[in-house]
């Protein structure tokens, strides 16, 4: 999400300007190892998880946002269309901003919401505040 240049980024759109969502095949992807934090200068989020299936309870981490079931939309529902089909895309997840500022993530005081369209291989941004 690009909010550096407020009003240029065309961030209010789910698929295009500032908002960008690639949609990668889960087949072959390998998890990187963790970087030792004492060779860099390393940012660690700590006990917070960005997002969790909505059907699991959260255990002991701060969970802000959800995998899966429906969007908690702040304002109105803007489901996208998805730009090759133009059919309502399928919601993924939602991301809410976390309790530090410079660990978590910046939606201006909002959440973001993703969604696909698997036929098209497309996917989408869009957030709310």
């Amino acid at each position: 999400m690009c909010a550096n240049r407020p009003g240029q980024c065309a961030q209010w759109s789910p698929t295009g300007g500032g908002n960008l969502a690639l949609l990668l095949p889960a087949g072959g992807l390998q998890p990187l190892p963790a970087p030792d934090s004492a060779a860099q200068d390393l940012l660690e989020l700590g006990a917070v998880r960005a997002a969790v299936p909505a059907h699991v309870a959260p255990a002991t981490a701060t969970v802000l946002g959800r995998l899966g079931g429906s969007p908690d939309w702040l304002q109105y529902d803007e489901t996208p269309g998805c730009p090759s089909c133009e059919q309502p895309m399928d919601f993924v997840a939602e991301l809410a901003e976390g309790p530090d500022p410079v660990t978590a993530m910046n939606f201006g005081s909002g959440r973001a919401y993703a969604h696909t369209c698997t036929p098209c291989g497309r996917a989408a941004l869009l957030w709310q505040c």
